[in-house]
């Protein structure tokens, strides 16, 4: 390490104060000077171990997994198909992913006891999204899995007898997609959740990421797709900067037809811990903010990880073919070598003075995309905010990783303790 990048570590570890949650024998503390963790991105190979050694693949395990809780995806249906992949081999990915989603969907059809079914088709719609998920944009088996995994779903929750209402709302020529989740007799009393994703999100999963959870407490919810995500991304619409502009669309549409909350908490997941914190500088109807997790500049991001182009070795690897392939797909670009400058202006920094609501900021230490001080500069740069929350989630907890992925009952003990705190 090179000496000004040990005077940054040093000046990094005795400034910051932060909130770290720890395991379930810790209480939680105020780490200060030397407790400080250190900048996640120096860990790069974290957990490469756990199922896999290409990072992504490790992570979208992960991903599946975490939605166990929600009925959305079983531990062990899902450790056998992991024995039949190959590593690092998208085809041999998206094969055994769509073959378990098939048959857990068999399961669900022959299945007669309502609430085993209708989780049976949730969990055949997480595993097909999570078989398309790594194939390329132009891979010709992307559309019939995108319909399958989304006719699963709307089977699932049909089964499961979940009202919801899906909501078209017109959008710069296209339409955005949200779905709109009644909660329980008293949720009139409390605020609205509403939820977006991010880079790589869409609609469906953020049900059995947080919105069922939400219902579970009573609380009403209200999920969105916006430009770059899911079926909007399809129909042409890419990423905007400007995230308060389709979500004030969506607010519009959903309050022409429906009564006015008594609060609205926006949660943004993954990158949409910038698009959520972006739309709230700018858009008033929104009462508080949770940055699920920090993503405060995504333009640093993307010249990180942009700097494995030059690695003849690295760019050739199934972590940055895929996640530069969806960056050019989000956002509409013809080759790599725009990402960075395309990327620039997905950052916090001349916004978040803006930001007036109480905002709780959530970070895992060893996150695999973000680097760890983003969670500081943003706590910071909040000068304005009505009071801002920061929870730094260390290894031994369960969380460390991006969004806490893996431990989904931690990440709703945080937002929903988080959520009676300052809207009770």
């Amino acid at each position: 390490m090179g000496l000004e990048k040990r005077r940054e570590s040093q000046r990094f570890a005795a400034t910051i104060k932060k909130e770290r949650v720890m395991s379930s024998n810790q209480s939680v503390v105020t780490a200060t000077g030397d407790q400080a963790a250190p900048n996640a991105m120096a860990q790069a190979h974290y957990g490469a171990v756990r199922f896999f050694n290409t990072v992504n693949f490790r992570f979208q395990t992960l991903r599946a997994l975490m939605e166990t809780p929600a009925g959305s995806a079983d531990i062990n249906e899902v450790l056998e198909t992991l024995k039949l992949i190959v590593d690092g081999d998208v085809q041999s990915w998206y094969a055994n992913w769509s073959a378990l989603s098939d048959r857990v969907f068999e399961l669900a059809e022959s299945t007669a006891d309502r609430l085993s079914s209708g989780n049976a088709y949730l969990r055949a719609h997480n595993y097909q999204r999570t078989a398309e998920f790594l194939l390329p944009p132009d891979d010709p088996k992307r559309p019939a899995s995108w319909d399958k995994s989304l006719a699963r779903y709307g089977k699932g929750l049909g089964r499961l007898r979940v009202a919801y209402e899906q909501i078209s709302i017109p959008y710069e020529g296209g339409n955005l997609r949200a779905h709109f989740f009644p909660g329980g007799p008293e949720s009139g009393e409390k605020p609205l959740i509403m939820i977006v994703g991010g880079f790589d999100s869409i609609l469906e999963e953020l049900y059995g990421m947080l919105g069922k959870g939400a219902l579970d407490r009573g609380y009403s919810v209200l999920a969105y797709e916006g430009p770059g995500q899911g079926q909007v991304l399809r129909d042409g619409l890419k990423f905007t900067h400007e995230w308060e502009k389709p979500t004030s669309a969506v607010l519009d549409e959903f309050l022409r037809t429906h009564a006015k909350p008594k609060q609205i908490v926006l949660v943004g997941m993954s990158m949409g811990g910038y698009f959520a914190p972006r739309a709230a500088a700018f858009e008033k109807r929104i009462d508080g903010v949770v940055a699920w997790d920090q993503c405060y500049d995504f333009g640093e991001c993307a010249r990180l990880f942009m700097r494995a182009a030059a690695d003849p070795v690295l760019s050739r690897g199934a972590d940055f073919v895929w996640t530069a392939g969806n960056a050019c797909w989000t956002l509409g670009l013809a080759g790599t070598d725009q990402i960075v400058q395309a990327f620039a202006p997905y950052t916090l920094a001349p916004v978040a003075n803006r930001i007036t609501q109480p905002v709780l900021i959530m970070a895992g230490e060893l996150d695999h995309g973000i680097p760890l001080h983003q969670a500081i500069d943003f706590k910071n740069a909040l000068v304005n905010a009505k009071s801002v929350t920061l929870k730094i989630f260390d290894r031994a907890s369960g969380g460390a990783e991006h969004c806490q992925t893996g431990n989904q009952t931690l990440v709703h003990a945080a937002i929903f303790d988080w959520v009676l705190a300052n809207f009770s």
